[in-house]
């Protein structure tokens, strides 16, 4: 296969309606980010259409330099204070029953983000207690205390990505450390056992088959309840190369061996992304 050729499968086409581009108004009105534009997530317009969006806080600006991540790096903003008042009027405007927030990393910070993000969850539980809050966090440099700000704020789902295999991390997330990330999610554990955890792997980075599977055992060892698994797609030509585009087919095959290792859900296949219909797992969850 030519792997710099992409393959039918991966092929998307962007196409907003009526909603989307309410979406897009809701998010210009109240100055908000969003990691469906910020790292050009090729699931932006489908979500946008099914009136959601992953709000993306603490700024546009990270201070990691991840090869795979489309969100600019460099000098970091100033927080808007506001920002948590305009989450929660975004998401009662868009009427949502699940919301994922993420954030840039900002190792700049003393907390890492950490009370911004507590104060986005207060906020939106001010707008609707029945919300969804899902959280992408980033690893507040192994900060127990910082995490457990998050915690104590009480999101439904702690989300943090694992990303890769241990072995690309110094080309791939060369500011990160992968035992560190794995420790996050059982903390979250420890600190509050009915927290639901969750990560998120990608394919095609030139990671072996058995290197993966051995991060889904470490992800069910550090008490990980949620697994998603996609393709890596390059936003530029100066970001990490493709060495492979992986065939759905293997996607699904991984789904059920993650599945057989201990995850209570698992979203795999080539467009899946770590928001891309996160209210199916929590549905799937609540019902079992």
């Amino acid at each position: 296969m030519d792997y710099k050729r992409k393959p039918e499968w991966l092929k998307v086409k962007l196409d907003y309606d009526k909603n989307a581009l309410e979406v897009k108004k809701i998010i210009k009105k109240h100055k908000l980010n969003t990691v469906c534009t910020e790292a050009a997530c090729p699931n932006r317009c489908e979500c946008f259409k099914r009136k959601t969006a992953t709000f993306m806080i603490l700024g546009s600006v990270c201070t990691r330099n991840c090869t795979f991540c489309n969100v600019n790096k460099g000098e970091t903003e100033k927080i808007n204070e506001e920002e948590s008042r305009n989450v929660a009027k975004a998401i009662e405007e868009l009427n949502l029953k699940h919301v994922v927030i993420t954030s840039v990393t900002r190792d700049d910070l003393s907390d890492g983000g950490a009370t911004h993000f507590a104060n986005v969850i207060k906020e939106i539980k001010m707008v609707n207690n029945d919300i969804i809050i899902e959280v992408l966090i980033p690893d507040f440099q192994g900060d127990e205390n910082a995490l457990k700000i998050v915690i104590n704020a009480k999101p439904n789902i702690i989300n943090h990505n694992i990303e890769t295999v241990p072995r690309l991390y110094p080309e791939v997330r060369p500011k990160a450390d992968y035992f560190k990330s794995l420790q996050l999610l059982e903390r979250v554990k420890k600190n509050d056992s009915n927290m639901i955890t969750k990560s998120g792997i990608m394919l095609g980075l030139g990671e072996s088959e058995e290197e993966v599977i051995e991060v889904l055992k470490d992800l069910v060892n550090y008490k990980c309840d949620i697994l998603t698994v996609g393709q890596y797609l390059a936003p530029t030509k100066k970001h990490h190369t493709v060495i492979e585009y992986i065939h759905p087919d293997k996607f699904e095959a991984l789904k059920i061996q993650a599945l057989k290792l201990g995850f209570k859900y698992v979203s795999s296949g080539p467009l899946i992304r770590s928001s891309y219909l996160a209210d199916e797992a929590m549905k799937f969850i609540m019902e079992k």
